[in-house]
């Protein structure tokens, strides 16, 4: 693949693809024989916006998508724009109402920070912050779990990630940072104002220096005989613990 084209895949990620930015796609790929209505209102929507699409065999869009799923539909398209540390602080200073943030300290597969930004964008969270180094980007397969969240939630990779918490703090934005062996509940936090909700690598949660810059530490109460949960559902908690609390 070409430098100057990616690819998205599954239905929900071209869909929505289509909906917010007809203007990068290039071209649609789809499964040879696929005639189902899901497919047929991908279809209309290049229709609409002038986008060719073209039937080939189930070899070639396995091949296209690196044999990930990609449920019979690949789109390509222009990369979108790159978000970083810039970007985001003008994303919050024109909020009209209180950040609300998700930050993803060194979480490495994919499909987790796939479903992170679904549920983050699900939660109504503003943007995504995580590292650029020992994490997981924006692949196509984070982008087809995400369900299409990938395309209308700014995903921001930054340099120094204890540099841009420590800017946060300094805009006034509290940092609640998820951890096991935390003292204080989850359901004792007080989410309701500027917040960012900070999630751990697989394994290893969050690092020292990460936990550092927290104003928080705070856990999920468990009661059952697992440990831990996986990334992704602890995240989708804390996130909608975050929702409820807002909404009162």
């Amino acid at each position: 693949m070409s430098k100057k084209h990616q690819h998205i895949f599954g239905l929900h990620a071209v869909q929505a693809l289509l909906k917010s930015a007809p203007q990068r796609v290039k071209e649609i790929f789809i499964l040879q024989g696929r005639q189902d209505q899901r497919l047929q209102k991908i279809l209309h929507a290049a229709e609409s916006n002038g986008i060719h699409f073209t039937a080939i065999a189930r070899a070639k869009l396995d091949a296209m998508a690196d044999d990930e799923n990609h449920q019979g539909v690949i789109a390509v398209c222009t990369p979108d724009k790159l978000h970083d540390e810039a970007f985001l602080f003008e994303l919050l200073a024109g909020l009209q109402e209180p950040p609300f943030l998700l930050i993803l300290d060194g979480v490495t597969d994919p499909h987790n920070l796939g479903a992170c930004m679904r549920s983050a964008e699900a939660a109504g969270v503003h943007a995504v912050i995580a590292p650029k180094d020992k994490s997981a980007g924006m692949t196509p397969v984070a982008r087809k779990v995400a369900c299409g969240a990938a395309e209308v939630l700014p995903f921001i990779p930054v340099t120094n990630l204890a540099r841009t918490l420590q800017k946060l703090k300094d805009a006034g934005i509290w940092l609640f940072g998820a951890a096991g062996d935390a003292d204080m509940s989850l359901y004792d936090a007080k989410l309701t104002g500027p917040v960012g909700v900070l999630m751990g690598a697989e394994g290893d949660g969050l690092r020292r220096l990460t936990q550092e810059h927290c104003d928080h530490l705070i856990n999920i109460p468990m009661a059952g005989t697992v440990s831990s949960l996986n990334v992704s559902v602890a995240t989708g908690i804390c996130l909608f613990e975050a929702v409820r609390q807002r909404r009162l």
